[in-house]
């Protein structure tokens, strides 16, 4: 965790020291490497037997629980950007609204659906060497990605005059991340997953988009079936927060996109956000990711210790 944030405040340095010079190409570089995580992520989750095997059986109850997490953060996180809108756009030319128009946005959400969709096939079909699936390539291509949003942020001059004028109740967005989450899930765990232990249904939920280290807990804790139902919920939220960040920007406020990323807001969904909000919320979208990152192990230990 620390190296990513060492990676973001490294871009940053670097985009403020070239921040006379011409930096366009750097949307287009990190589009690239979107589509590039996305179309690896879905080789993973195609090659992983788990996955595949639980989408027909376990899949419903993930998106059960995926669903009613994100409702409950946009919910929670709505309720925030209402008591905090006047001031956070007083002295504001213009909110940032995620860019172009609806159909761009839902344009750029269903090529991000085919590079998933098409690395699902390559991982499932097995067209790649074991080597390769083993191979660090995600991991470089997530550096490179952290630092290009960093430069994006430290070549804005306007930046830090606009963190400035946020309000201080924003902070809280973590905390409305946690409630809203585990408020929705338990809700949906009541009354629609009956057959389930609550406390299940709380820790699945409570990875809070950090699919890989929340399975590996429940699976230690509750065996592979729910670990399986963990992973695939938590995916569902990070690839919905990737698609629906610009909708989400424009329906209900630029915190939505940020809290439905959860523990992901500070590296894999931070392009998507800092893109349709806007790079002054890079920093709040940062700050939130590691607080809600942190408190993963708490909670999934928390709730599977009952």
């Amino acid at each position: 965790m620390l190296s990513l944030i060492l990676l973001i405040c490294s871009g940053v340095l670097l985009g403020y020291l070239l921040r006379h010079r011409r930096l366009g190409w750097l949307p287009q570089v990190v589009t690239v490497l979107v589509w590039l995580l996305l179309l690896l992520l879905g080789i993973e989750a195609g090659a992983n037997p788990r996955v595949v095997g639980g989408l027909a059986t376990l899949g419903v109850e993930a998106a059960i629980i995926a669903c009613s997490g994100i409702a409950g953060t946009c919910l929670a996180s709505w309720l925030l950007w209402r008591a905090v809108r006047k001031q956070a756009t007083a002295g504001r030319t213009g909110e940032h609204t995620g860019g172009a128009g609806t159909w761009q946005a839902l344009r750029g959400s269903l090529v991000i659906i085919a590079f998933f969709a098409a690395g699902c096939a390559v991982g499932a079909i097995g067209l790649l060497p074991q080597s390769v699936l083993e191979s660090d390539i995600s991991l470089w291509a997530l550096y490179a990605l952290l630092v290009s949003v960093g430069m994006s942020v430290g070549s804005d001059p306007q930046v830090v005059g606009r963190l400035r004028q946020f309000p201080r109740a924003m902070a809280l967005l973590p905390v409305l991340t946690w409630v809203g989450t585990l408020g929705g899930v338990a809700l949906a765990g009541w009354a629609l997953l009956p057959h389930r232990p609550l406390t299940d249904v709380l820790a699945a939920g409570s990875g809070f988009a950090y699919y890989s280290l929340s399975s590996v807990l429940i699976t230690e804790y509750r065996g592979a079936e729910w670990g399986t139902v963990a992973l695939l919920a938590n995916i569902m939220r990070e690839i919905f927060t990737l698609l629906c960040s610009p909708l989400l920007v424009r329906s209900i406020g630029p915190l939505a996109p940020i809290s439905c990323g959860g523990a992901a807001s500070m590296d894999s969904t931070l392009p998507v956000i800092t893109r349709s909000c806007g790079s002054e919320y890079a920093p709040l979208s940062i700050f939130h990711g590691f607080v809600v990152d942190t408190s993963v192990p708490f909670w999934v230990s928390f709730f599977c210790s009952f």
